[in-house]
């Protein structure tokens, strides 16, 4: 399979793996996202960007609908600006600040 391939397939399996443990099918709640978060982040890069402590704030941030659940969507923004952030940290590349609140790596491409 080929890497990119990989990546999606491995973004879906882990939002659906995750999604189906507690409150609604296919969304993750606070402790799902939160075990997301602790369980399958394990570069020092990366993890330094997440405050899995603080999971009210990343809910809210991310749950753009405020249903107090994140939709595969959300979980996607989230990727999503994970990947900006180590883009950015293995680049060296800077950027304008990101427009919303409290992102963590603070750069947008």
């Amino acid at each position: 399979m080929a890497r990119l391939d990989q990546v999606i397939t491995n973004i879906v399996d882990i939002f659906l793996e995750y999604a189906d443990d507690e409150g609604k099918k296919r969304q993750l709640n606070k402790e799902e996202l939160k075990k997301v978060l602790e369980q399958e982040i394990q570069s020092p890069e990366l993890k330094s960007k997440i405050n899995a402590g603080d999971i009210e704030e990343a809910m809210e941030t991310l749950d753009k609908n405020h249903d107090g659940e994140i939709n595969f969507r959300e979980f996607c923004r989230c990727v999503s600006d994970l990947a900006k952030c180590y883009y950015h940290k293995k680049t060296g590349k800077g950027g304008k600040k990101f427009k919303g609140k409290d992102h963590e790596c603070g750069q947008e491409d």
